[in-house]
Formats: structure tokens, C-alpha cells, sequence
């Protein structure tokens, strides 16, 4: 990066899987990385794992769950580890199910996970890349995001709506330097499909890696300031879901 300030990134769902990779990754670029998850233990290990990479790496743990204490505990974060040039919003939940059978509990909680818990990370982050006329912020929502799958009902509602609450953001903030991109990942081999929310049987072999999520991450955040990919499709070449 040359002449240019180190960047700060805050990554959510940190502690395994794309965050984890994308934590490793930004690190390894001379990121500086602020990591929330619900699990401390874990995030305290890739803290550390980061940290090897010369940087500045602190675990934040967060139950995003809680929708009305994220913006807060958000804008904590900021002012404890410094100014966010990068976040990424990656915490999710997957969820099976026909929508006949689905309880409004479990909807309520992967709406609040997938979506809600985005649009309250992003307003407690927002208001500092605007004074500062610059910000990256990239959303990780799925393929489902695009294309619905039986059985997949509150997942693909809820990262349906991510991608509409990211092309608005992007249009609103634009005047304000800020970048707004959706990454549409197709099925990657993370713990996710060992989650007790899901009941999928896919080939995982074939699916993309975390470390090729993270590495685009990566790549839409180096991008020359007056560019963004405001959407990015990922498949995996095997052309499993």
C-alpha cells in the first residue's frame, strides 16, 4: 500500500469460517483487523494468528442477536480500536426448512441474524466513514440472495434483503465516498453445514474454499478508491450450489 495510512477492518463472524479466512487474509496485507463473534475463545485465537502477521488484531465478542445493543456496542468498537475504513458484515446464520414448516421464532431469528444485525453493524460505523468521506463496506450475503431454493425459504428471504438493503446504502452513500459492495458466494465448505439449523447433503469438496472468499474480500477492498464491484457473483467452478 506504499505511502497510504494503514487500514482498519472490522470483520463480523470472525472466529470461523470466511471471517476467519478474510481476518487471516487482510492481516497478511498489513490490515489492521477488529474481529466480532459470539465466541471468545475462538476469536481470541485468531486474534492471535492475525497478530503474526504484524499487525493490530483484538477480539470483540458480540452476540449480533441482540439487534438493539449492536449499533452501540459497534460504535464502542470504532473508538476503542480506532477508525474502520473496512467492514465487512459476514456473521450469518443458515437455516432449512419449508416455509410451512417454519416457526416464527426461528424466521424472526434468521431475519434478525442475516439482515437486521447488518443494518445496525453498518449504523454504528457509518457515521465515521462519512466525517472522514471514505469507507468500504462489504456485505456478505449467498447466491440465494439471487436464485431461491425449496426448503432454504427464511435464508433466501433474508439474504434477499440484504442485497436490496446494500444497493440502497450504496446509492445513499455514494455522495459521501463511501463503497457499498454484496459478495454472492455460491456453497462454501465452512462449519456452517454442520449447524444444527441445517439439514443440506452437498458434495463439500467441490465447494469454494473460505480462503477464495476472502481472497476477493480482500481484492474489492484494495480497489483504487473511485472504483467498486457492486455486486460480485462467486461460484465454484464444479458449479455445485
Amino acid at each position: 500500500m506504499g505511502f497510504e495510512q494503514k487500514q482498519r477492518a472490522l470483520i463480523t463472524g470472525g472466529s470461523s469460517g470466511i471471517g476467519k479466512a478474510t481476518a487471516l487474509t487482510l492481516a497478511k496485507a498489513g490490515i489492521d483487523v477488529a474481529l466480532v463473534s459470539r465466541s471468545g475463545d475462538k476469536l481470541e485465537a485468531v486474534a492471535e494468528a492475525a497478530k503474526k502477521f504484524g499487525v493490530e488484531a483484538k477480539a470483540f465478542p458480540m452476540d449480533l442477536a441482540c439487534v438493539s445493543e449492536v449499533q452501540t456496542k459497534m460504535q464502542a468498537i470504532a473508538q476503542e480500536f480506532g477508525d474502520i475504513d473496512i467492514l465487512v458484515n459476514n456473521a450469518g446464520i443458515a437455516y432449512t426448512g419449508n416455509l410451512s414448516e417454519t416457526p416464527l421464532d426461528d424466521w424472526q431469528q434468521v431475519i434478525n441474524l442475516n439482515l437486521t444485525s447488518v443494518f445496525q453493524c453498518v449504523m454504528g460505523i457509518l457515521p465515521g466513514m462519512r466525517q472522514r468521506g471514505k469507507g468500504t463496506i462489504i456485505n456478505v450475503a449467498s447466491i440465494a440472495a439471487k436464485q431461491s431454493f425449496p426448503g432454504w425459504g427464511a435464508y433466501t428471504v433474508s439474504k434477499a434483503g440484504l442485497l436490496a438493503f446494500s444497493q440502497t446504502l450504496a446509492q445513499e452513500e455514494r455522495s459521501h465516498g463511501i463503497r457499498v459492495t454484496t459478495i454472492c458466494p455460491g456453497a462454501v465448505n465452512t462449519e456452517l453445514w454442520d449447524t444444527a439449523t441445517v439439514n443440506a447433503n452437498f458434495d463439500r469438496s467441490k465447494m469454494l474454499t473460505p480462503e477464495i472468499v476472502a481472497q476477493t474480500i480482500l481484492h474489492i477492498a484494495l480497489l483504487p478508491q473511485q472504483a467498486v464491484i457492486e455486486e460480485l457473483t462467486l461460484m465454484s467452478n464444479a458449479g455445485v450450489l
